[in-house]
């Protein structure tokens, strides 16, 4: 489980991105959770990014952070 790395910024980052796409596609714009689609809205850059956009960042962004470290590790 070389991908999950809590203690790395980028791998929450990229969670974060994957968490977002995720939400902006799965909550309702309006009823009981409106405001915290407001929220959603506001991280995803107010509709700029697709949901399949962001989801696709955060994997690339945990995918390149362990590539990276491997990198300077000298694993291939």
């Amino acid at each position: 489980m070389r991908y999950i790395r809590p203690k790395s910024l980028t791998w929450w980052a990229g969670c974060l991105a994957i968490l977002t796409g995720i939400a902006s596609v799965t909550l309702p714009t309006t009823g009981p959770v409106g405001e915290l689609s407001r929220l959603v809205a506001l991280l995803a850059g107010s509709g700029d990014a697709s949901p399949a956009g962001l989801v696709f960042l955060g994997l690339g962004l945990i995918g390149l952070r362990d590539r990276i470290e491997r990198g300077f590790r000298g694993d291939d």
